[in-house]
């Protein structure tokens, strides 16, 4: 005699449905993902910067933040030196964070930001000022191309996009309310 588990399971195995493959994903990818990146990005509140390349970035950031006053980068030496066991009292000081980007997606905006390009996971969010910088050449239509270029090897990273922006509150829009004040993409 069979127990309640085993009618259960043997019940369950006689009433599963045939696998189905996947569907295919339609490329919805096109030569004006750069354009596209750019209208999307400043349609959420973000800014985008063309500069020639990287060698421009220091004047181009002194014209863009001439006030800054706390700077963290991996790109050039920043006044604040900033790695994965600085306190966020510290980082809470740096008004401004440079970035490099790995990727870019087109339709809703964003930059793949891994953790080895952070110096540390609270600093995308904890500045005042994001600054990414990207070749334009690493910007993809979608998100699903987005992911099929990620690593396998896993780890941590995040999708950055637009600044930091809630309406939950009496439905008033506040900027930075939960990250950065505002992001500026730099692409080259």
């Amino acid at each position: 005699m069979s127990s309640s588990r085993e009618k259960i399971l043997a019940a369950a195995r006689a009433n599963k449905p045939d696998e189905k493959p996947l569907p295919t994903v339609p490329d919805f990818g096109g030569d004006d993902s750069t354009e596209r990146f750019t209208q999307v990005l400043t349609s959420i509140g973000g800014q985008v910067v063309w500069i020639d390349g990287p060698e421009q970035l220091q004047p181009v950031l002194k014209q863009l933040y001439p006030e800054s006053r706390l700077s963290a980068s991996p790109l050039f030496p920043g006044t604040v030196l900033v790695d994965a066991l600085t306190s966020t009292e510290v980082l809470a000081d740096v008004d401004l964070a440079v970035l490099p980007g790995e990727m870019g997606v087109a339709e809703n905006g964003c930059i793949w930001l891994p953790e080895a390009n952070m110096l540390h996971r609270a600093l995308p969010t904890i500045t005042q000022h994001l600054v990414l910088v990207l070749d334009h050449r690493r910007i993809v239509a979608t998100m699903h191309q987005a992911y099929e270029q990620l690593p396998s090897t896993g780890g941590y990273g995040a999708f950055v996009a637009g600044p930091s922006k809630t309406a939950d509150i009496e439905q008033s829009l506040v900027i930075g309310a939960h990250g950065a004040r505002s992001l500026v993409v730099l692409l080259y």
